[in-house]
């Protein structure tokens, strides 16, 4: 492993300090921790999300599907309808 050094701020310095206590490993392994997971999560790329796009284009059937988010979101508009909300436990 190749050694490095890293300013922080105090509150973070802290943190990582209890983390690394309440898991039962050095700071520095959370500090490896969250390098790797962020090199992970880089690598979840725009290709992947296209990639993912071309594997599932074409699996609603329902016909368009703009057209059926538009009728789905009529109902957010709508007031509740005062006689299921009471029987639900809502507000009387």
């Amino acid at each position: 492993m190749i050694r490095t050094v890293v300013s922080l701020e105090k509150e973070d310095k802290a943190w990582l300090d209890r983390r690394a206590a309440q898991e039962h490993v050095t700071m520095t392994e959370i500090v490896r921790r969250a390098v790797r997971r962020m090199r992970e999560d880089c690598a979840s790329s725009p290709e992947a999300f296209d990639a993912l796009l071309r594997e599932t284009a074409g699996l609603w059937e329902r016909g368009d599907g703009l057209s059926y988010q538009a009728k789905l979101r009529t109902q957010w508009d709508r007031p509740a309808d005062n006689k299921a909300v009471k029987g639900r436990g809502g507000r009387r």
